[in-house]
């Protein structure tokens, strides 16, 4: 199968042959419809997050099951799923805590002992799986636990996106933060996440969002979204314009870029017991910088790994909301690439453009 590889921190993916072995126990071989970029993918490829070589990237897809390997019995052949890279063990302390998204032995049991035959080759040698999928490729070879099955009328290119960038945006509101209905909400990055928190925040009934951006045309598609208000970061400090549109800040904030410096806006913008949520990967080494006076105004600054999700459960509805239209993700998908476009798609993701970009493998 053909595979976008990357070999070397920082560099560009290459596109190869690759070995896909057959399912072991408990694993699922499946057929990649669509796969979207994120940013997380980016990070990697820049050397802003660790990984190791050679590492077939992506994992933000939806497909069909080809095969399934014993002891499987979750899905079978045919059915669409999506996959996901919050894979849990199911028993661990985090797991029966209703926290899969931050599964403690997920590392050691859902991926293949170092002594057995590699999932995935290139040439002979064992090639990784970022966060266990490696979902740039025609072909993924997974864990059960990293998916879930979904309906068959679903499209497949938006279900791709719901396997990260719009479960971890909406989670963020519903799971991590739960916003209450007629609350306050800012948004700082109206990217893909962002976008997907902006729509997590109308769905949840808040009264008003404000989008933060440096960028005219991710603020036009915020409105589109959801957004009741819009903030030019480009155009003076955020926080001063949030604090002045709101007369004081807001109920809760939203960072989904990554950076020290908005997630300490994030926190700057709240009101008195405000709760700003980090979705965006802040990278290590990094530390972010707050006013310790502002604990006793009962100000919360929080994290949230993949929007806190319980994704076999999660995801199913979110397919629901996008096929009763309350969830839009037709806005949000702003090209379909081949595999060979990828790092196209990825050089215009550095240059601010569009949502959503998806490889369409079909």
């Amino acid at each position: 199968m053909k595979a976008a590889v990357l070999n070397q921190i920082p560099g560009d993916l290459e596109i190869v042959d690759t070995h896909v072995d057959k399912p072991e126990p408990h694993e699922v071989l499946i057929r990649t419809v669509a796969a979207g970029l994120c940013h997380s993918d980016l990070h990697v490829l820049e050397g802003k997050l660790p990984g190791m070589t050679p590492l077939v990237m992506g994992h933000e897809s939806a497909g069909v099951v080809e095969a399934v390997g014993e002891d499987v019995s979750y899905v079978k052949p045919g059915d669409h799923v999506i996959t996901c890279l919050s894979v849990f063990c199911g028993h661990c302390e985090q797991c029966l805590s209703g926290r899969p998204s931050i599964c403690l032995q997920s590392g050691m049991e859902c991926t293949r002992p170092h002594d057995a035959a590699p999932r995935l080759s290139v040439d002979g040698t064992p090639a990784y799986q970022f966060t266990n999928l490696g979902s740039f490729a025609e072909e993924m070879l997974i864990h059960e636990h990293g998916l879930v099955k979904i309906r068959e009328d679903m499209p497949l290119d938006r279900a791709a996106v719901i396997g990260c960038g719009i479960t971890t945006g909406t989670g963020a509101v519903f799971r991590t933060a739960r916003v209450r209905p007629g609350s306050t909400v800012a948004v700082i990055g109206a990217g893909g996440v962002g976008l997907a928190a902006i729509q997590g925040a109308r769905i949840a009934g808040a009264n008003r969002i404000i989008a933060v951006d440096m960028l005219t045309p991710k603020l036009e598609i915020a409105k589109e979204l959801g957004a009741t208000h819009t903030v030019d970061a480009s155009a003076g400090d955020p926080v001063a314009q949030v604090l002045e549109l709101t007369s004081g800040g807001v109920d809760y904030s939203f960072e989904a870029i990554g950076l020290k410096k908005t997630a300490e806006q994030a926190f700057g913008m709240l009101r008195s017991g405000g709760t700003a949520t980090v979705i965006g990967v802040i990278s290590p080494g990094v530390n972010v910088e707050i006013p310790g006076m502002q604990f006793l105004m009962e100000k919360k600054l929080q994290g949230s790994a993949m929007g806190s999700n319980q994704f076999r459960t999660d995801m199913p509805r979110l397919v629901d909301m996008y096929m009763d239209g309350r969830l839009k993700l037709d806005e949000m998908l702003s090209a379909h690439l081949t595999l060979d476009q990828i790092n196209d798609g990825f050089a215009a993701m550095k240059r601010g453009e569009g949502a959503r970009q998806v490889v369409d493998f079909n």
